[in-house]
C-alpha cells in the first residue's frame, strides 16, 4: 500500500478547529473500505460539498461483440483514431464485473475535473506525458509509468501535446489495486525480495492551493454513467492533507526483474493487486542461465485465467506478428504458448528486451464490439 505521506498546511491533530479565532478550515476525509480501510484527510478553505448544479451527462456504452464462441484475439490499439478527451475518449475493448480495460488516444485535454466513483483506475501511459492534477498535488509522468488513482479521487489530466501523441491503457478495477501481498510485511513495507521498493513511488508534490469562487464542472462517474456537477468553489482549495490514500506513480523501468537458471512463471512478474485480477510487467531481463534452459514460456492453458497482453514494444519473446500498442487475449480453455520458431529460437541467447504489460482475470472477459475495428482475423491460425 502506498506510504504515509503529507502536503501544505496540518493541524497537530486530527478533527480540531485549524485556525482558532480565524477563518474555519473544512475538513474532508477521502478513502475506501468505508472508515476501515487507507485514507487521507484534507483541509479545504471552503465546503468541498457546495454544489449550484447537476446534470445527466450520458450512459457509457460497455457493449459486448456478439456472441463469436471461444478464440484467440489480437487488436491493434495504436490504429484506433485519435479523438476526445481523456474521459470520453475511451475505447472500450475487454471487460467483465471486475475490471474494464480500454484505451485512449486523446486529442485535446478535458476542461471538467474528474471523480470515479466507481472504481480505482490504473493508467499505463505508453506514449506522450504531462501532469496529473489532484486535490492532493501533482504528478508529472511520462512513457512507461502506471498512474494508479483511487476511487473518488478528484483529478484532471494535463497532457503536454508537445511530448508526442499520448496512447494510455486504461484499467478501472471495481475493487481497490494495490501492491501484492506477498512482496509486503505486516506492516505494509515492502520487503526485500520485492522487485521494487518505496523508493520507486512517486507521490503528489507541489500542492497548490487555489481560493475561488464561480462555477466549477466536476464529472463523476458511478454506475457507468457520467454527471456533471458544478461546484461553488476550485476544488483545489486544499491548504493540507495526509494520509496513504493519494494518487501515486511507479515506471515500468524502475520493475526489477526475478530471473533464474530455469525459466520463471508469470508470478515473478506480478506488479499490482485486486481482488479480480492481477498485473505484471514483462520488461527487459536476462535469459535462463541454465546451460540447456528454454528461456520462453512452455505451451499452457491458463485454467481459472483469462490473459491479456499489452506490448508495449516490437519486440516479444514468444510471439510475432505483433507491433507497439498490441493487445493479445488468450482466454481461458484455450492452449496458447510461443509461436512457432520462437522457443527453439529462445534457447542460447542471454536476455530479451521485450517491454508488455499482463493482466490476467480470474473470471471470463467479454469483447467489446469496438474491438471489432482494430482485429487481426488471421491471429487463430498464427500457430500453424
Amino acid at each position: 500500500m502506498p506510504i504515509y505521506h503529507s502536503q501544505g498546511r496540518i493541524p497537530r491533530k486530527r478533527h480540531v478547529v485549524v485556525r482558532p479565532g480565524e477563518r474555519f478550515i473544512y475538513e474532508e476525509l477521502v478513502g475506501n473500505k468505508g472508515f476501515t480501510g487507507p485514507s487521507s484527510l484534507m483541509y479545504h478553505l471552503n465546503r468541498p460539498a457546495a454544489v449550484l448544479g447537476r446534470r445527466l451527462m450520458t450512459k457509457l456504452q460497455w457493449e459486448a461483440e456478439e456472441e463469436q464462441g471461444l478464440a484467440m484475439r489480437h487488436l491493434f490499439s495504436k490504429r484506433l483514431p485519435v479523438g476526445g478527451g481523456v474521459v470520453a475518449g475511451r475505447v472500450p475493448l475487454l471487460f467483465n464485473h471486475d475490471v474494464a480495460i480500454s484505451i485512449c488516444r486523446p486529442d485535446h485535454a478535458d476542461e471538467f475535473f474528474y471523480r470515479n466513483g466507481q472504481g480505482d483506475e490504473l493508467v499505463y501511459v505508453a506514449d506522450g506525458g504531462g501532469v496529473l492534477e489532484s486535490q492532493f498535488g501533482r504528478l508529472e509522468v511520462g512513457p512507461g509509468d502506471y498512474v494508479v488513482i483511487p476511487r473518488g479521487v478528484l483529478h484532471r489530466w494535463r497532457l503536454d501535446q508537445s511530448k508526442g501523441q499520448a496512447h494510455l491503457l486504461v484499467v478501472e478495477s471495481a475493487s481497490w489495486i494495490r501492491t501484492p501481498e506477498r512482496y509486503r510485511s505486516e506492516l505494509g513495507q515492502l520487503l526485500e525480495h520485492s522487485p521494487f521498493c518505496e523508493r520507486d513511488i512517486r507521490l503528489p508534490q507541489g500542492l497548490e492551493t487555489r481560493d475561488e469562487e464561480g462555477e466549477f464542472p466536476l464529472v463523476v462517474k458511478q454506475g457507468n454513467t457520467l454527471t456533471e456537477f458544478i461546484l461553488q468553489y476550485h476544488p483545489f482549495d486544499v491548504e493540507g492533507w495526509d494520509g496513504h490514500y493519494y494518487p501515486w506513480a511507479f515506471n515500468i523501468h524502475d520493475f526489477e526483474p526475478i530471473v533464474g537458471r530455469i525459466h520463471q512463471p508469470p508470478p515473478v512478474h506480478q506488479t499490482f493487486a485486486a481482488d479480480g485480477f492481477v498485473v505484471c510487467s514483462f520488461v527487459p531481463r536476462l535469459y535462463d542461465f541454465h546451460p540447456e534452459a528454454v528461456p520462453a514460456p512452455y505451451h499452457h492453458a491458463n485454467v481459472m485465467t483469462d490473459e491479456v497482453l499489452y506490448y508495449a514494444s516490437n519486440e516479444f519473446m514468444s510471439r510475432k506478428g505483433i507491433e507497439s500498442g498490441s493487445i493479445t487475449l488468450h482466454p481461458d480453455g484455450l492452449t496458447h504458448g510461443p509461436h512457432p520458431g520462437r522457443a527453439e529460437a529462445s534457447v542460447g541467447q542471454p536476455s530479451t528486451d521485450e517491454l508488455a504489460v499482463m493482466i490476467d482475470t480470474f473470471r471470463p472477459l467479454k469483447v467489446a464490439r469496438q474491438a471489432a475495428q482494430i482485429e487481426d482475423q488471421d491471429y487463430t491460425r498464427s500457430w500453424l
